[in-house]
């Protein structure tokens, strides 16, 4: 894993959390998208080398709205970008974490993505993401 690519957090609106994150960080967000195949509408903020993701959900049934019900609002997950990510999928499978999906799946910011289970992760949720060349 090459850095902490960015951290995820679940908001119930991303109108407002949008507002409120621009206020703290004093700055806008770079990028807008909707993922419609994980159900999210997403925004970026750039922090540094790192960045903030928001994540709203855009359905009933997506990861953040099930999130949300059964957490609330919060980080969500943290990213690590790889070089590789289907050499990091196969070598962290080697190493016993179980994988949420068994192909690369394309993600918001121009990323593939992964999750693995939070249980083999000590509660967290992590995502591995490679910029799609």
């Amino acid at each position: 894993m090459l850095k902490i690519e960015h951290l995820g957090i679940a908001v119930k609106s991303l109108e407002q959390s949008n507002e409120l994150f621009t206020k703290l960080f004093g700055k806008t967000p770079y990028k807008l998208e909707k993922v419609e195949t994980e159900g999210v509408s997403t925004s970026f903020f750039m922090m540094g080398d790192n960045k903030i993701e928001l994540l709203e959900a855009t359905n009933p049934e997506s990861p953040i709205a099930k999130f949300i019900e059964k957490k609330g609002e919060g980080i969500h997950h943290i990213a690590f970008e790889v070089e590789d990510i289907h050499a990091e999928m196969k070598r962290l499978q080697g190493e016993g974490f179980t994988l949420l999906s068994e192909q690369p799946k394309k993600g918001a910011d121009n990323k593939l993505i992964c999750f693995l289970h939070p249980k083999g992760t000590n509660g967290v949720l992590i995502e591995l993401c490679q910029e799609i060349r």
